[in-house]
Parts: C-alpha cells; structure tokens; sequence
C-alpha cells in the first residue's frame, strides 16, 4: 500500500501500523502539516522494507504490535538496511515496558498512541532534528537507571529479551505454540525453547502459569 507522491521541500514519512483506522488517522494528521507528507503505508513488517526500499522515507512511524514480525525487530532491520531513515515507535502499550527497546532497536523516539496530535508532530520533528523523544517521566526513569546501574540486575518483564517478550505477548493473546511459530517464521522447537526461558526468568512452575501471568500482562499493558 505505497504511493510515491514527491513535493519539493516536503519531508517524507512512512505510516506503518495493522489497524487501517489508525494509520487514515495519522495520515491525515501529517499531511496536514505544510512540510509534512506521508509517501506511502503498510500494515507489517514486510511491507514496510518494500516501501522503505522503493519510496526512500526520510522518517517510519512504527507500530510496535504488529503482526507476524514486531515492530521492534522491524525496527532493527530497517536500521540494519536503511540506517539513514529515521524511525519514531508509536504504541498502545505503556512506554515503560518498551521505550528503552525501541530506542536500542533504531527508534529515535516513543510516544503513546492516546497523546495529541501536536505531540505526534511535535515528537517527529525531534526525531526528525536528530534529538530523543520520551515523555519528561520516561527521560526521568531511564536517567535514574543509568544512575543505579540497575541494568544488570534487571528481573520479571525486563529480564525477557525482544524475541521472549514477543513471544510473552503472543501468548497472552491466547496464540499456541505452533501459531506462535508461524506468525515468527520460526520452528515449534524454538518457541518452545523461548517459553522455557520465560518460564524461568519469571519464575514460573508450568504452562497454566505461564499462560495466566501473560494474558494478565497483556490486559494490564494495554490502555484502559
């Protein structure tokens, strides 16, 4: 789903979320900007290299829940590939649990999908400037932190990797193990691999429990 709409002067921006509703929303909000122009969309990860390699974006707006393939390690490639395009994550989920991994991932910002549309703006111009976006209470923690040195210690939810953490939320939204796998494009044995590991970080006895504790973290993580 690209067009390769060009103006002179206009910055380029990549819209890339599952939800059609979301993305006429944001759409709508950037062309709205005089030095702002969405060249193009995409519902997953694939998509997205596509139009990235075929449109030229100055800046990917991502979603982190999508389907198949995160936003996170889409992220990651697109840094891999295309490190000259810019990238700005844009959730549901509460800033806390994956600011930090966007921002390792490539992103050069976070921000909710429930604030303003000039904080939308306003969050892509900074990436777009070179600067960090995170709310005033994400910059806050993440400083307290690195002044802790708490990193080494993480525990529960922070201890999971990217992939384990991908894996966590799939299984809260009720997806088996080989469902999990196709989504991934990875094998049963590996997810059951990844699922081991959960269950040990989070100190969990079984596979109820694990279920349990996910869908739980998936409804607590979502906006109310």
């Amino acid at each position: 789903m690209v067009s390769n709409r060009k103006h002179v002067g206009k910055t380029r921006v990549l819209v890339v979320d599952d939800h059609p509703i979301v993305r006429q929303g944001l759409v709508q909000m950037i062309d709205h900007e005089d030095d702002l122009e969405v060249c193009g969309q995409a519902e997953d990860a694939y998509t997205a290299l596509q139009a990235i390699d075929k449109l030229k974006p100055d800046v990917a707006i991502v979603d982190i829940s999508l389907k198949g393939t995160s936003g996170i390690e889409l992220m990651k490639n697109v840094k891999a590939q295309y490190p000259a395009v810019k990238m700005l994550a844009l959730s549901m989920h509460d800033e806390t649990l994956y600011a930090e991994r966007a921002l390792k991932a490539g992103a050069g910002g976070y921000i909710m999908k429930h604030e303003s549309p000039e904080k939308v703006i306003k969050a892509i111009r900074r990436v777009l400037a070179g600067e960090i976006y995170v709310s005033e209470n994400m910059t806050a923690r993440m400083v307290h932190k690195l002044v802790d040195g708490s990193e080494s210690g993480a525990t529960g939810i922070d201890s999971l990797t990217d992939r384990e953490l991908e894996v966590f939320r799939l299984i809260g939204l009720g997806h088996g193990t080989r469902q999990i796998a196709e989504e991934l494009f990875l094998s049963v044995k590996t997810i059951e691999s990844y699922r081991a590991h959960i269950k040990e970080k989070l100190a969990l006895d079984n596979a109820t429990e694990l279920i349990q504790h996910a869908i739980q973290w998936v409804n607590s993580s979502k906006l109310s």
